[in-house]
């Protein structure tokens, strides 16, 4: 399998951990986008999220600004949120025709119950309606932490069955994770993800700079370990949650601990809402280490 498909980038090894990084924004940071814009690379991979609170429209005219500004667009798409059939199939339609999408990411959501007819990403996949508007890449969700609601083997289980469906439809998968703190428990599962011969490339999610209880407040709303331990590992101490952190200890982290090993593994940061401070870091560091 090519892997260029995904970033030319994937098919050399790394200038160093953000070499072909890719960002985060919800469909309401329009004005951010704009803002963050010339200090993003060309071509950078943006994704939409897929949050309640959002319009339609609101992501497909977020997906077209991504493509206006020369970057590359990946829209969300949370299944249990997506109302009928008729709905995903035109919201595809959209982002395809409007914004050029070729890459989508597909997950279950947060509603306890479907509000239409999808309870899970494989559904979505086994639509067909993908490949239909010419979707390219899909990517599925990786669980570094764990999941509250699953166990380690249930996520191995539906990520293989996600892989192998994607690829039965004839579309290239690739495996986003949930942000993390923890660099060792990152490393181990991507270690283990090797040792079951899941050989897709990963991109590693990573906080942008932000306040600390910013921070804090976004890992217990999505269920990532945030312990007084780890914590400290990633620099802050939850005796004092004044001011803010950043991902240098956890990029220095991974850059030492990652190795041939682990596979194809790039970059995706999480902004929460600071995408000029995300670019600017982002930057910084790259200059450091090229």
């Amino acid at each position: 399998m090519s892997y260029s498909a995904i970033h030319p980038n994937w098919e050399k090894p790394a200038d160093n951990m953000v070499d072909g990084y890719s960002l985060e924004m919800t469909a309401k940071e329009i004005e951010g986008l704009k803002e963050a814009a010339p200090l993003i690379r060309p071509g950078t991979q943006v994704a939409v999220t897929f949050l309640p609170g959002e319009e339609l429209e609101q992501r497909v005219e977020a997906a077209v600004l991504v493509r206006e500004l020369g970057f590359e667009p990946i829209v969300h798409l949370s299944a249990r949120r997506i109302e009928s059939e008729q709905q995903l199939d035109w919201y595809l339609g959209e982002i395809t025709q409007k914004a050029g999408v070729k890459r989508v990411f597909i997950i279950a959501g947060d509603p306890p119950e479907a509000e239409g007819p999808y309870s899970d990403s494989l559904q979505i996949i086994e639509t067909g309606l993908l490949e239909k508007h010419g979707i390219e890449i899909v990517g599925v969700g990786g669980h570094p932490e764990g999941h509250p609601n699953n166990t380690a083997a249930q996520l191995w289980d539906w990520m293989e069955r996600k892989i192998a469906a994607v690829r039965a439809h004839g579309m290239t998968p690739l495996v986003v994770t949930q942000f993390a703190f923890d660099d060792d428990a990152i490393v181990a599962w991507l270690a283990e993800m090797r040792e079951r011969g899941i050989d897709v490339p990963v991109r590693l999610g990573v906080p942008g700079p932000a306040g600390i209880k910013r921070l804090l407040g976004f890992a217990k709303r999505c269920g990532v370990g945030a312990s007084a331990s780890v914590m400290k590992k990633y620099g802050v101490s939850l005796t004092n949650l004044i001011g803010r952190a950043g991902p240098d200890k956890l990029v220095d982290s991974l850059n030492s601990k990652l190795g041939e090993a682990h596979g194809r593994v790039r970059l995706h940061f999480y902004p929460f809402g600071a995408l000029t401070a995300s670019a600017e870091w982002i930057n910084e560091y790259h200059a450091k280490h090229s």
